[in-house]
């Protein structure tokens, strides 16, 4: 299961197709709405599949202040949220302190789909499986 938060302020009209069906986008689901002051919605995804796409997405919407936008993103191995913020137009991964994003070995071609990968603590111990690697090696894109 992954958890997907969209944080972006004055985007209701921006965020409100997606809180509805559509068969023609990429990924599958609908975001809900959070009730929060500042605009926040939430979508999860129990297999990976769906969620093929999503990054790309949210990165071509016509964002009111695309530097405030942001997207949290908390897969079922991860130890935490990973955050993504729109640079140059593309939605990138923030590095942030004291975790790790580790890559495992990538599947036969089309045999599964992409892993993101896993966001773990570095500050907390623990062993990185034989085979793991902090650089993709997988090259579809996991979002």
């Amino acid at each position: 299961m992954a958890q997907v938060i969209v944080l972006a302020t004055y985007a209701d009209e921006v965020m409100e197709p997606l809180t509805r069906p559509d068969e023609s986008r990429a990924w599958r689901g609908e975001f809900t709405p959070l009730d929060l002051f500042v605009g926040g919605w939430v979508i999860e995804f129990e297999r990976m599949r769906p969620r093929s796409g999503l990054l790309e997405h949210l990165a071509s919407l016509p964002w009111p202040n695309p530097a405030q936008v942001q997207v949290l993103i908390h897969d079922e191995e991860d130890d935490c949220f990973g955050l993504w913020m729109i640079h140059d137009g593309t939605l990138v991964e923030v590095p942030l302190p004291r975790t790790q994003r580790y890559h495992g070995p990538a599947p036969a071609p089309h045999e599964f789909p992409p892993s993101p990968g896993y966001l773990w603590r570095t500050d907390v111990g623990g062993e990185v499986p034989a085979g793991f690697s902090t650089r993709p090696q997988d090259p579809r894109p996991a979002w």
